[in-house]
């Protein structure tokens, strides 16, 4: 009897969990903007931008729409992806993902390449093909499917455009047509097609992505329009009265989805703010209920604005593997989440007795190219990250270690580097903008593994290292002078392990033996 009640207890609390109500936005922290959302069967994917980030365009999948599990990257070879000196502004731009008859396509600009083009699979958990090339110019393409036909929009000189085209082959089928312009916001770009009760709604953003962000709807019996607003626009924004003291900011760029029981949701980006309304996680995604009624508007939320916590009625939960705060690389594999800078040479990148083996080179962090660098997003402003390295074969001025990044002139480096005396030092370094300095450095006394240690709250990164089990502080950052409001682009900052030579003659490498991350 006894072991009958533990069995019954066990199995209510896994209902409990099953079908709670209610959750935490944003459902994707950190820098994962631009977000787009399909469903096939009872399976939804979502895809985000990812700028000068290689691999590009992060993939994940849920089944309830709050749990996201990143199970890829649609782009994830160089044939597909050139991001040759690209940077926090450029690179690749607003993908969409659309479920088709057995077939994804992902459609998206590389700004820092020819442009529009699309890529499409019957596996998105495996490779997605080629780059298809697209003659229909602007940002942030979207694809709508109807009666056998492929329907592009996007944005060419600040109008919504609209033609058809063979989704295999690139081919533009249509002119285009220009079919919207949104209610007079700067930037009318995302927009989105879908269709219900007999209506064509066309989904845009306005405003820019930041504070002023909202998003705007137009509907026509027609695709190619003519498409009227909906009188009560914008459906989102937190530039208003009821969102100006929420704590996040820059709603917009969304896109919607009708759930497997008929409701219908949103997710979109906004981010989370700091003192004086900085910003440093990024854009992330944030997911909201709709209310769409037959032949009506869609009304996000009640009142068009998101909350930090969601206590709506979801679709039944379902629990994801968590990520470990403990990143080992014994597996001789990195997990879909490390990104590296524009396209790596691979053969600087090595697994050798389980470590990750980092060759240095001359590319610098400040440099927009691609140097030794590999890393994961920041998701917490409360957050702890450690690295265990030790760094071999080098020569004066090399150096190996860990760096907050968020653009390459914007940067905070902890690191280990050989002194011309043969010795070595923990260095704490920033540069921001024209500004580069040492803020500290100390010697140290033993060759072996060094353990770097970076601490941050909403307001300071806190930096020390660990050497023989003893921990020495080093000193502490700013965290907005690396926000996007100071340091610019449309990216977050990322944690990234690297290695740089002084010198092409170096032979130097650093092993890296674990990567650590908690977030609260």
């Amino acid at each position: 009897m006894r072991n009958i009640g533990i069995l019954l207890c066990a199995l209510a609390c896994s209902l409990c969990e099953t079908f709670a109500q209610g959750y935490k936005n944003p459902v994707i922290p950190g820098f994962h903007p631009d977000p787009s959302v399909c469903k096939a069967g009872d399976d939804y994917y979502l895809v985000n931008s990812s700028f000068q980030y290689f691999p590009g365009v992060p993939l994940f999948h849920s089944k309830d729409l709050v749990n996201w599990e990143q199970i890829g990257n649609c782009l994830t070879r160089e044939s597909q992806l050139n991001l040759k000196g690209a940077n926090g502004g450029s690179g690749i731009f607003a993908p969409t993902i659309r479920y088709h008859e057995g077939v994804f396509y992902m459609i998206t600009t590389n700004v820092s390449g020819k442009g529009n083009f699309l890529v499409h699979t019957t596996d998105p958990k495996g490779k997605w093909s080629e780059p298809v090339w697209l003659e229909q110019g602007g940002i942030d393409p979207s694809l709508y499917f109807e009666n056998g036909k492929c329907y592009m929009v996007s944005n060419p000189d600040g109008y919504i455009n609209l033609c058809e085209i063979d989704p295999m082959t690139g081919k533009q089928l249509t002119p285009s047509k220009k079919i919207w312009n949104g209610t007079g916001g700067r930037y009318p770009e995302g927009p989105h097609i879908y269709k219900k009760d007999g209506w064509y709604y066309l989904l845009i953003s306005e405003g820019g992505t930041e504070v002023a962000h909202s998003i705007t709807i137009a509907r026509s019996r027609y695709v190619d329009g003519p498409y009227v607003g909906n009188p009560a626009n914008p459906i989102l924004t937190h530039a208003c009265q009821a969102g100006e003291t929420n704590p996040i900011q820059g709603t917009g760029h969304a896109d919607l989805v009708e759930g497997t029981d008929g409701s219908w949701w949103m997710v979109c980006l906004a981010y989370r703010i700091m003192p004086g309304f900085h910003h440093t996680l990024g854009r992330e995604t944030y997911l909201a209920p709709v209310r769409w009624d037959k032949d009506a508007w869609p009304v996000v939320n009640g009142n068009g604005t998101i909350q930090l916590d969601m206590n709506v009625p979801t679709l039944p939960l379902q629990t994801v593997k968590q990520k470990p705060e403990t990143i080992t690389f014994e597996n001789k594999q990195l997990s879909p989440e490390w990104i590296y800078l524009q396209n790596p040479d691979m053969q600087n990148y090595e697994f050798k007795n389980g470590n990750l083996r980092l060759k240095a080179t001359p590319v610098s962090l400040n440099e927009q190219k691609s140097p030794t660098f590999v890393a994961i997003r920041q998701e917490h402003f409360n957050m702890e990250a450690a690295t265990s390295l030790e760094l071999k074969d080098a020569q004066a001025n090399d150096e190996a270690g860990i760096s907050v990044y968020m653009e390459y002139h914007s940067h905070y480096d902890l690191f280990v580097r050989q002194n011309k005396d043969k010795s070595r030092s923990v260095v704490l370094r920033y540069k921001l903008g024209e500004l580069e300095h040492i803020e500290k450095e100390m010697p140290l006394n033993s060759k072996g593994n060094i353990e770097l240690n970076i601490k941050s709250d909403i307001n300071f990164y806190y930096f020390g290292y660990t050497e023989n089990g003893i921990y020495h502080e080093l000193g502490k950052m700013n965290t907005r002078y690396l926000s996007s409001e100071t340091a610019g682009g449309f990216t977050g900052v990322v944690l990234g392990l690297y290695s740089v030579s002084a010198s092409t003659q170096s032979k130097a490498y650093a092993d890296f033996r674990y990567m650590k991350y908690k977030g609260e």
